[in-house]
């Protein structure tokens, strides 16, 4: 099996400002309106109704999100919620995702030869798939093999990392969270951590550092 590229997103292959900016602060302006406008919608109710306990209307649904991110929760919820607020915004032109310059010309390469490149993000897999196919260089989806959240596990657990080994094989992990490189790495991947412009400060670590792809 050829090796795999598991990314990360934040600070990895977008900068943490595009995430704390731009998107974070979209989510919050259109939660209200979001929430009442698909108040009635089945699979937003559910997702709903995993943010708290008797949340029986939209601004009791939007303060319990809303209070949720202030704690930075990566609640399963909360991040799909997240990333039907962002579709809209994205479909209507008010989002552009950013990348690092380097991401899209290692994506190529990657597909040109014949290797694979994967995701793994905390938050939604729908958010993902949107910041890739909405960048500057264009519709990036189709250089990518796959998609993984939270939903197989948090991060920082090396089980996750075994969940997905299972489906794609073991290979490299690239992230600039050095308590994911080692959860990855207990799994069996080799990790590298990503020194991006505008990454947190991280404790120190024997993993490979790489400025750029």
């Amino acid at each position: 099996m050829k090796p795999v590229y598991l990314l990360d997103i934040e600070g990895t292959t977008t900068p943490i400002s595009f995430v704390y900016e731009v998107l974070f602060p979209f989510a919050r302006a259109h939660f209200g309106s979001f929430l009442r406008q698909h108040w009635e919608d089945e699979k937003v109710r559910a997702e709903v109704n995993e943010l708290g306990p008797s949340l029986a209307t939209p601004e009791q649904a939007e303060a319990a999100a809303l209070a949720l991110m202030d704690e930075d929760r990566k609640l399963g919820a909360l991040k799909a919620l997240q990333g039907r607020i962002w579709e809209a915004g994205y479909r209507s032109g008010q989002l552009k995702s950013r990348l690092f310059a380097d991401v899209a010309p290692m994506l190529r390469r990657r597909r040109e030869a014949g290797l694979r490149t994967c995701i793994y993000s905390s938050g939604s897999v729908l958010a993902q798939k949107l910041l890739f196919a909405h960048t500057p260089e264009g519709d990036l989806t189709n250089l990518i093999d796959g998609y993984f959240d939270t939903a197989v596990g948090p991060k920082g657990e090396a089980e996750s990392y075994r969940k997905i080994a299972e489906q794609i094989g073991i290979g490299l992990f690239a992230t600039d969270v050095v308590a994911e490189a080692r959860a990855a790495h207990s799994a069996g991947w080799q990790a590298v951590i990503l020194n991006r412009p505008g990454n947190h400060p991280q404790p120190d670590h024997d993993f490979e550092v790489w400025t750029r792809f």
